[in-house]
């Protein structure tokens, strides 16, 4: 039986996009994946798509987290997800949280958000998916 182990931490961005002022969650999302072994990079406030896609890019990230309260997810998260596709990078994982109608949550996915993490999701359920659902990167076959 062959088994395939990560050799490299999974690395996160965790990102505030938009005019949203409110970033206790994003800190505390931060904390949990680090806690859990992962490596974050918090980009702080007021990102916009550019910015969390050249940061993902740079920081060469597994996963990213965005975190939206103001109600700007169905103009933003389009945004980073096309340019993610058109930087070549659309292996990356891309997870949102915050307050997002239920409405928006199908257009969302097909926009390529891989999972949507509502108020009272525990932190070990956000753990969990990321660690199941990046992509293998840095593997070791024994």
């Amino acid at each position: 039986m062959t088994m395939t182990t990560r050799t490299t931490p999974i690395r996160v961005l965790v990102a505030k996009p938009g005019l949203d002022g409110h970033d206790r969650g994003a800190k505390v999302i931060a904390r949990a994946l680090r806690d859990a072994g992962m490596e974050v990079i918090y980009t702080g406030l007021r990102q916009t798509p550019e910015m969390i896609v050249n940061a993902a890019l740079q920081e060469d990230v597994d996963c990213v987290g965005l975190s939206i309260l103001s109600g700007a997810h169905n103009a933003i998260v389009p945004r980073v997800t096309s340019m993610l596709k058109e930087r070549g990078a659309s292996d990356i994982l891309v997870v949102l949280g915050g307050t997002i109608p239920h409405q928006d949550i199908d257009f969302l996915k097909a926009q390529g958000v891989a999972a949507i993490f509502g108020p009272g999701t525990s932190l070990d359920a956000t753990v969990k998916f990321i660690r199941e659902n990046v992509k293998p990167r840095g593997l070791v076959i024994a």
